[in-house]
């Protein structure tokens, strides 16, 4: 386990995060007005954005157990963590094998204020957390947190939940994937999810306008754009689906949504 967590930043409050507006969809208590107001707007226009976050997080605990239980990773680099929701990934990736480790990676700093709380992992195993962007690829791969934590001579499960729609085309999305999953062993496995206009577009652009407006940029795209993240990689099955589809639990508590309601593809891909 980390022995001490980095010292708070300082949060901007004039303008919402996405991981804030995240915390909100979720139900959380770690946002500000500046995001519920944010957030309240793409709910007028997109009723069931909480429903695409819960099964967002769902998506992530199956991937995590998936890959621990039946894959025997144990190491996994988790980023665009946002704000600690119980359970987090690596509680359920140690639940399954206590000597997992894992580092987070975000870059509002309300999630370094609490990165105590996602400290907080088993004795066999260890967590850390880096205060970083996934536009600098490289800044993550060579830091400290990652390179103390992480043996890059055994497989890695690379986590981009609900991350890559914040990253739109002219700033590198796919460059950035290629660069964080190259920099992997083989063996490594990518999970990445991704929130899409498939099934209603009218409504996904204007929640991207409510995002645009508040200065946070963002590029929902098609199936076949976010299965392009996936290039070169052997896709695990049922390959890319949409979030509650892949691979749900008997008794799963979104099961019933329909594609339109979960609204996020999510998948699972092996480095060969």
């Amino acid at each position: 386990m980390a022995d001490s967590a980095p010292e708070p930043a300082r949060i901007d409050t004039s303008k919402p995060h996405p991981a804030r507006m995240y915390d909100y969809y979720l139900g959380g208590k770690d946002h500000y007005t500046v995001d519920a107001e944010a957030a309240e707007q793409v709910l007028d226009y997109t009723p069931d954005a909480r429903n695409f976050a819960h099964a967002n997080r769902q998506f992530m605990h199956r991937s995590v157990r998936t890959l621990a239980r039946d894959h025997g990773v144990r190491q996994f680099l988790d980023i665009g963590t946002g704000v600690p929701t119980q359970p987090n990934l690596h509680q359920v990736a140690q639940a399954e094998a206590p000597e997992c480790r894992v580092v987070y990676a975000d870059n509002d700093p309300i999630v370094l204020a609490h990165a105590r709380a996602l400290l907080q992992g088993t004795p066999e195993g260890r967590v850390a957390y880096v205060q970083a962007d996934v536009r600098e690829p490289a800044a993550i791969l060579g830091s400290e947190e990652v390179r103390s934590t992480l043996d890059f001579d055994r497989p890695i499960a690379l986590s981009l939940c609900a991350l890559m729609h914040f990253v739109p085309d002219e700033h590198g999305a796919y460059e950035i994937v290629r660069e964080l999953v190259g920099a992997l062993p083989s063996g490594s496995f990518l999970t990445l999810s991704h929130g899409t206009v498939d099934f209603d577009p009218e409504a996904m652009a204007c929640t991207q306008d409510v995002y645009v407006r508040a200065r946070i940029p963002i590029q929902l795209r098609t199936g076949t754009d976010i299965a392009r993240f996936f290039e070169g990689l052997d896709m695990l099955d049922p390959g890319l689906a949409v979030t509650h589809r892949w691979r749900p639990d008997a008794d799963q508590p979104l099961a019933d949504l329909t594609d339109a309601q979960a609204g996020f593809y999510g998948g699972v891909a092996r480095k060969a």
